[in-house]
């Protein structure tokens, strides 16, 4: 059996890629891949060290109302930062919504702007 090692990509469901890029790449600051081919529909690969976030511009089957208000109680995709409280003057100064982390760690959930759960860690290290 192979054994697996690391996570390549994550890929998040947008209604609009520019108003999502608006948010990961002009709050979150992620650089754009420029490798992506032609899918055949409109979307975004974001680069994040040596793995990505893909943005698919498709019809979502998911509800994007009534989420969880906490994101942690939602699935949600984790990402560390070197500081939690430099996202958060970043959101603040966006006017966007967040919740802290309720286990007590330095870390933080959040939405996109369409409604996918995101959570950031502070690296420790």
């Amino acid at each position: 059996m192979s054994e697996i090692s690391n996570i390549h990509h994550c890929s998040l469901l947008v209604s609009d890629t520019g108003r999502a890029l608006d948010f990961y790449q002009g709050v979150l600051g992620l650089t754009v891949n420029p490798d992506r081919p032609d899918l055949g529909y409109p979307g975004a690969w974001l680069d994040i060290g040596d793995m990505q976030i893909h943005l698919l511009e498709l019809p979502n089957p998911d509800p994007v109302t009534g989420r969880p208000d906490h994101g942690g109680r939602d699935r949600h995709l984790a990402l560390t930062v070197n500081n939690v409280d430099k996202l958060k003057s970043a959101l603040d100064q966006a006017g966007l919504n967040y919740t802290l982390s309720r286990s007590g760690r330095s870390a933080l959930f959040c939405r996109d702007p369409d409604g996918n759960a995101l959570e950031f860690i502070e690296s420790t290290r």
